[in-house]
């Protein structure tokens, strides 16, 4: 009878650069799973955090990296039945390579050197590593044997083949996977096609919790040919066990799959989370105007680091409803938050007075809106210096893409947790939770959107409807589509042409503006490198 081999998946919150930290992660997993255990597999880089971006680039880096590894090998004495699978960057004969080390018992069997390098999206490993060659990729614990494929890897078949060549009964697959909308089900696609389809069993463990602007779904799970064995849970940190019999994982625990709405809300909540506590801001402020918008960004903030540690300001001005004060006062009562006003019509009326040369004779304008939007600005970065908080910004991906948004005005933040968000998607995600939690009054999700900067000033006066706006976005940013294909789909070209003509001249406001979690295939920022200075007609 075979013996039987348990796997501990760590599902690590890692952060870049954080080497003992993350050591002390890796090492408190392999305590525990020592007890029961027979192998630890760990994210992909999870010394050192992924992205870990230009620290590669620092001998000093790479040198800290290799020594916390020194530390992880002389730990392991302590556990001489544990095998630990550890990811870090690793420098040989001049080059460097992104590595899983197999540590057991003081000694380092095995150092598998990452095939696949992805050069696309949010990935620039090119830009660091050397892709792996030939090499061993196999371990053998009690009676199977075990291959190694470093996330990117089983995008392709060459490491499973190589890995299955040479005995490999089971496949571990460290990863480092950023979150974004269907990714799961690709995951396992790629799975099936490239791993469990040579008859090999997968044994795949992601990274959970946010670097900067990806997301890490966590999910991590065990599959075979007849489907997902085992999976962890999803966005948190958690330790899960997989057991092997007769070189084939047994069925154990599955996490159901959440809706796609609740996932891109836990990445958005996740993102927030992690970036403030990470850099360790004290609280959040963000201006509430009565709007959808930075009504979800207040929950999301409520949900992420709590409402005690929240503080929503209305800034209004002449032109603000009485609807939306009360909109604003009433949710954030509803959800628990300090809620202060501050008025910007003095403010407003000391700059026209300090203006009033220059301006005169001139009629008003996209100026005065504009100078409403700053001061608003003013105001949260002054309670942001003094109190040490961060300011969360509130536009969405649709008015990001088109420039509906002010420079140094509502764009003055710390972070943009809506910027990968279309405005139609913040809408479903508001009346997703309303059917749970009734969270927004309804008055927020109906009313035309506006951002009262003039009389009766509605979104719709400079923008088309939005849902043919993200339609048409949609299709460009992430489809890749160009005005052909769009207008073929069954959009008037009039309107591809004023959208693309927007989203072109709006290219230096996004360069400007702050960083936010990637939810979608295409986010502004990593995935996104159009020029500004761009004569090219879309």
């Amino acid at each position: 009878m075979s013996e039987r081999i348990i796997i501990t998946l760590a599902q690590l919150n890692q952060t870049a650069g954080d080497l003992q930290g993350n050591t002390a992660r890796i090492l408190e997993a392999a305590g525990k799973a020592a007890q029961n255990s027979d192998i630890l597999l760990t994210p992909e880089l999870s010394v050192c955090g992924y992205p870990p971006e230009d620290l590669l680039l620092m001998d000093s880096f790479i040198r800290d990296c290799g020594l916390k590894l020194e530390e992880i090998r002389t730990a392991s004495e302590a556990w001489p039945n544990l095998a630990i699978l550890v990811g870090h960057p690793s420098r040989r004969e001049g080059k460097l390579y992104n590595c899983v080390s197999v540590v057991k018992g003081g000694k380092i069997l095995l150092c598998y050197e990452k095939k696949e390098l992805p050069n696309y999206g949010v990935f620039d490993e090119a830009r660091y590593f050397f892709p792996g060659g030939e090499q061993k990729q196999v371990f053998q614990i009690k009676d199977t044997v075990f291959g190694i494929a470093v996330c990117e890897d089983v995008w392709f078949e060459n490491a499973s083949k190589a890995a299955k060549a040479q005995g490999a009964q089971i496949l571990l697959i460290p990863n480092a996977s950023p979150y974004e909308e269907g990714k799961l089900n690709q995951r396992l696609e790629k799975i099936k096609n490239n791993v469990t389809a040579l008859g090999m069993d997968a044994v795949y463990v992601n990274m959970a919790g946010a670097q900067d602007e990806i997301v890490f779904d966590g999910a991590s799970f065990a599959c075979s040919q007849e489907g997902v064995l085992a999976r962890l849970a999803y966005f948190d940190a958690a330790l899960g066990q997989v057991a092997v019999e007769n070189g084939r994982v047994v069925k154990g625990a599955v996490e159901p799959q959440p809706e796609a709405v609740e996932l891109l809300y836990r990445a958005l909540v996740t993102g927030f989370r992690d970036y403030v506590q990470k850099n360790k801001f004290k609280g959040i402020v963000l201006g509430l105007s009565g709007g959808v918008d930075s009504a979800l960004v207040l929950k999301i903030a409520v949900d992420a680091v709590g409402a005690d540690n929240t503080l929503a300001v209305m800034m209004p001005s002449v032109y603000t409803s009485s609807l939306s004060r009360r909109d604003a006062l009433a949710l954030a009562d509803r959800l628990g938050v300090r809620f202060e006003t501050i008025s910007i019509q003095d403010g407003y009326s000391a700059f026209e007075f300090m203006l009033a040369r220059q301006f005169q004779g001139k009629p008003k304008d996209v100026t005065e809106e504009n100078l409403q939007a700053r001061i608003r600005g003013v105001i949260l970065m002054a309670i942001s210096n003094k109190f040490s908080s961060m300011v969360a910004t509130t536009g969405n991906k649709s008015e990001m893409a088109v420039g509906y948004s002010t420079l140094y005005g509502d764009l003055a933040g710390g972070y943009a947790v809506l910027k990968d968000v279309y405005k139609t998607q913040v809408y479903e995600i508001c009346r997703w939770l309303n059917r749970a939690q009734n969270v927004f009054p309804e008055t927020i999700l109906t009313r035309p959107p506006t951002a009262e900067l003039r009389e009766n000033q509605k979104d719709q006066d400079s923008l088309p409807d939005y849902g043919v706006l993200d339609g048409i976005l949609k299709r460009f940013i992430e489809e890749r589509e160009d005005t052909h294909q769009i207008v073929k789909a069954g959009y008037k070209h009039e309107d591809v042409q004023r959208v693309l003509t927007m989203l072109q001249r709006a290219e230096y406001k996004r360069r400007q503006s702050p960083i936010g979690p990637k939810v979608t295939k295409v986010a502004f920022g990593r995935d996104w490198r159009f020029p500004v200075t761009d004569k090219y007609k879309l």
